[in-house]
């Protein structure tokens, strides 16, 4: 922990110095609404969410929902502010205690007026907003997402709601912003008819049954901070498997709830889950959600994230979608949607990124966890084996880091290009005792917490204490990867230098000449002379392929 704050300041001053290359290369036109939706700003800056408490009744006929939701917050002065609801969706009142409170709507943007609080009122203040309409339905949930009204290979309703990037606002108002978590949670209770089961985030907390009206209302109840895009319903013929799995803070319960027709593969597949805790527990240290639990979900589309009761839709298969997406073939040994969607628990739901341009910290480090998990069963090199056919999946169209405060979706390549990049860091650091315990000392950190990505890279240049300014601002902040070139002249004198990277990269790299053990050099912007004097026609240079780098001679 001494070289974290030692490298603490010099980190933060090699990134302000960067700062302006961030995405500079998009040329999308953004607009009120993408700034409305993606920033911080006066409607949402003097209050700060504390908890949710939804009820939702959703007419399955007609896709039709209506509900309330309950926004306790702390009022740091607030008079008018924002709250965020999708057309076509629409509120219906807002109350501030007894009070009526008058608001407007702008888009997909309510700017609702708070009575003023006296000095002598509590902080603490609760809104109470009902709501009503028919939500976005998906077009091709998860990634193009909303409401997915489906029905099961039995006839049943098969309901759910995937939401990332399109936002929770889609479906009921809320302070619909990455960097404002309830603290606390959030309750949810949904009615749905008597034949089928409701699931959400957390512990059901109870059930009660109006025969009369042949309807069921559950009660859901998660008590840890949660992304607004990660608190969903489900709807289904579900049956629940139980199970726990003795970890790192004691026991933590399993719960799968699966359509009634699937238990028995259910079964089958789901031993997988105490594999993937023990090998994330031992890298990343204990589930970050003990108290709420762990649980499967299986959904109508095929998987999400959402804290606590992931959505998995993979047709208990192993693979992705029973397909290794590396092609090597050591992605069909294990199940990608229990694995990838619940290193999401660690990353993305305990770490939060503060915007939505930053979620490269969600993606890169949880598909950078499926490596891991290859890791902890089969060793280091097949992990990389992994990570290496993944690059064939690198597009390089648009920087890791989007532009900020427009709210805008990433690159796909967060995924497969971001876990190469740790990767690369990881063969700068030359010391897996020191990067594997700054992946546990991160976790630890951050655990719960909103994180920028300065914040994160920061983290890294300390702990490392390596001058990474220039490797994040080549890797995050645009397209280009980094060309080794090596040039032989007279007498055996070669020189080395990096091509195609921003000012001031200087990473080493690891090469290995001939049959020899690996050799490391420092190249950097400028072309040095190679401190080894080789006879070109007989030399056969390798750049160890751990590296996400261009080699060229």
């Amino acid at each position: 922990m001494k070289r974290y704050r030692f490298f603490f300041f010099s980190a933060l001053l090699g990134l302000m110095f960067h700062s302006t290359l961030s995405s500079a290369q998009t040329d999308h036109a953004y607009t009120l609404a993408d700034t409305l939706r993606g920033s911080n700003g006066e409607g949402r800056r003097l209050w700060d969410v504390v908890h949710y408490d939804l009820t939702l009744k959703p007419d399955l006929k007609t896709k039709r929902i209506s509900g309330e939701v309950q926004i306790k917050f702390l009022d740091a002065g607030a008079r008018l502010i924002q709250l965020d609801l999708q057309e076509p969706m629409q509120i219906n009142q807002i109350t501030l205690g007894k009070k009526k409170c008058a608001f407007s709507r702008q888009g997909n943007v309510y700017w609702v007026t708070l009575p003023k609080r006296s000095c002598f009122q509590s902080k603490k203040r609760t809104l109470s907003i009902t709501f009503s309409g028919i939500p976005r339905s998906a077009k091709r949930a998860p990634w193009d997402g909303g409401w997915v009204w489906n029905t099961d290979s039995m006839g049943n309703p098969f309901v759910g709601v995937a939401c990332q990037g399109l936002g929770a606002s889609a479906w009921f108002p809320c302070k619909d912003i990455q960097s404002d978590e309830p603290d606390f949670g959030c309750r949810m209770q949904i009615e749905v008819p008597d034949s089928l089961v409701a699931v959400s985030n957390g512990n059901l907390i109870k059930f009660t049954h109006d025969s009369a009206n042949r309807t069921k209302i559950f009660y859901w109840e998660t008590t840890s901070p949660i992304n607004n895009y990660n608190i969903v319903p489900y709807i289904g013929n579900y049956t629940l498997i139980e199970d726990r799995y003795d970890g790192i803070e004691g026991t933590l319960s399993l719960r799968y709830w699966v359509l009634k027709h699937q238990v028995e593969k259910a079964r089958k597949q789901f031993n997988q889950v105490k594999k993937m805790l023990t090998a994330f527990e031992h890298y990343f240290g204990a589930y970050p959600f003990y108290r709420d639990g762990y649980q499967l979900v299986e959904s109508p589309y095929l998987g999400m994230e959402h804290q606590s009761a992931i959505a998995y839709g993979n047709g208990y298969q192993q693979g992705y979608m029973g397909m290794d997406r590396s092609g090597t073939g050591l992605g069909l040994d294990w199940d990608f949607i229990i694995v990838h969607e619940s290193g999401h628990e660690w990353f993305g739901n305990s770490i939060t990124a503060s915007d939505l341009g930053e979620n490269w910290m969600h993606e890169s480090f949880t598909t950078y966890a499926e490596a891991l998990f290859i890791e902890y069963y089969k060793g280091k090199q097949a992990a990389e084996t992994y990570l290496v056919g993944l690059r064939k999946k690198i597009d390089n169209d648009d920087p890791l880091l989007a532009p900020l405060g427009v709210n805008q979706d990433p690159t796909s390549d967060i995924y497969n290009k971001g876990a190469n990049v740790i990767h690369t860091l990881r063969q700068w650091i030359n010391d897996d005792a020191v990067f594997l315990g700054g992946i546990r000392e991160m976790t630890r950190l951050f655990r719960h917490r909103i994180v920028s990505s300065t914040e994160m890279e920061q983290f890294w240049t300390a702990w490392s204490g390596l001058p990474l300014a220039a490797f994040f601002n080549q890797y995050l902040r645009t397209t280009k990867i980094p060309e080794l070139e090596l040039r032989s002249g007279s007498s055996g004198v070669w020189t080395m230098q990096w091509k195609n990277v921003v000012p001031g990269f200087a990473m080493p790299v690891d090469l290995q000449i001939n049959d020899s053990l690996y050799h490391r050099i420092f190249p950097t912007d400028q072309p040095i002379e190679l401190n080894m004097r080789l006879e070109k026609e007989k030399t056969r240079i390798r750049v160890h392929p751990g590296y996400l780098i261009h080699f060229s001679e």
